[in-house]
This record gives structure tokens, C-alpha cells and sequence, in this order.
């Protein structure tokens, strides 16, 4: 991946995951595309992402209406099974290079696979993974690879940045990384505000490229 030519993302269906995915890669300055069928949601997010429509991501000539061409990796977070299995299927048909979609079950997994999902993701199956991953990787607490050069990764507040703000440890700029969320005594901050101040036990959501985060000194 070059400087001039960052990859681009669609991100199909904004429920929590999704939202999650989208409004963090494009702080990260990625340029995203999102749309869902509620257009309460796509109001309420309109003003935290550049891109964001609303219409049924499992319909064709919705798919097409979309400025797709350069879309190097697609989401697919559609909550109903349907919906989720025509999305995915459409846009491995229209040539999106990764589909990375998220399965309800282990059977809507397999099912998604073989219509040519290039990575499913659901809780169940990627526990195993992702604990080996973490036994052999020192400070990584959990992890999910969106893809081959970003992951988002679960982390104990490296040292340097205790006592410090987001603008202060100004990770963004040094690392290419982003905080989607902090969990500190049993709660999680989610998408935490600049002047939020880094503490002793911190355990910090990132959301990075890979060479950002070993950056950081994590063991990738």
C-alpha cells in the first residue's frame, strides 16, 4: 500500500459492528462507504461519515447506484441472513477484491463461504484462532484481522502513554492507528473524546495497520 493510493472500504449494514468498522477506518483517513436500509441510522451517522446512504445493500441496482470501482475490501455486517448471503454474493459478482462478511451461525458461515466470502467472522469459529494468535504474541489481549494489512487488536496501555491524552500520545500521526475504545475497571469507553486521559490499568481497543501496531512494539 502506497501513501497516494489508500485503500478503500464499503461497510454494509450499521449496526454496532459496522458502525464500528466504518466511523473508525475513515478517522484513520481511509475513504469509506456505508449504507443501511434505516434511515433514522444513516441520518444519526451523516455527520460522523463522509459516505453514507440509505438503501438495501442486498439489491443489485443499489449496489451498482454506489461508487464501487476502487473498493479494495467490503464489510458485510447485514444483520438478516438473507439479505447478508445476496449482498455478499452481489459483490464478489461485481468484483470487489475481499469480502470479509459476519455470520449468525456456523451454518450461514459454510453458506457464505461457498457463495465466495473471502473471510467470515463470528464469534464461535475465530475464538480458537484468535487465542492461539494471542498465546504466542506478546501484549496482544485479543484480536480481529479485517484484513492482510489492518487489524483491530486489544492491548494493555503501553507505558509511555500513561498519563497522558489522546492528543498527547497523538497515536494517529505516529503509529497510523486508532483508539476505538478503552475499558478501565469493568467499563468500556467507546470511541473516547481527545481529552480522554490514559490510566495505569487501561486496556486499550486499536484499530491499525499492521506495521503501525508493531510500531507500537506489539509482536505481530
Amino acid at each position: 500500500m502506497t501513501k497516494n493510493k489508500r485503500k478503500q472500504f464499503l461497510v454494509a449494514g450499521l449496526g454496532l459492528f459496522g458502525t464500528s468498522v466504518a466511523v473508525n477506518l475513515q478517522r484513520m483517513g481511509y475513504e469509506v462507504y456505508a449504507i443501511d436500509s434505516d434511515e433514522s441510522l444513516v441520518q444519526d451517522l451523516s455527520s460522523q461519515l463522509n459516505f453514507v446512504a440509505c438503501g438495501d445493500a442486498s439489491d443489485k441496482k443499489t449496489l451498482q447506484s454506489l461508487p464501487l470501482e476502487d473498493v479494495d475490501v467490503a464489510v458485510v455486517a447485514i444483520g438478516n441472513l438473507e439479505r447478508n448471503m445476496m449482498c455478499t454474493m452481489l459483490l464478489k459478482e461485481m468484483g470487489i477484491k475481499q469480502v470479509i462478511a459476519k455470520a449468525i451461525n456456523e451454518l450461514h458461515g459454510e453458506m457464505l463461504s461457498k457463495i465466495g466470502a473471502d473471510k467470515v467472522i463470528f464469534a464461535e469459529k475465530d475464538m480458537g484462532e484468535r487465542l492461539a494468535y494471542n498465546l504466542v504474541s506478546a501484549g496482544v489481549m485479543d484480536y480481529i484481522e479485517l484484513s492482510s494489512e489492518i487489524s483491530v487488536m486489544s492491548l494493555p496501555v503501553p507505558d509511555e502513554f500513561i498519563g497522558k491524552n489522546l492528543i498527547e500520545s497523538d497515536l494517529r500521526r505516529r503509529y497510523d492507528v486508532n483508539i476505538v475504545a478503552i475499558k478501565r475497571e469493568g467499563k468500556t469507553i467507546v470511541n473516547p473524546k481527545a481529552q480522554e486521559v490514559f490510566q495505569p490499568e487501561d486496556e486499550i481497543i486499536v484499530l491499525g495497520t499492521h506495521a503501525g501496531i508493531k510500531r507500537m512494539g506489539v509482536d505481530f
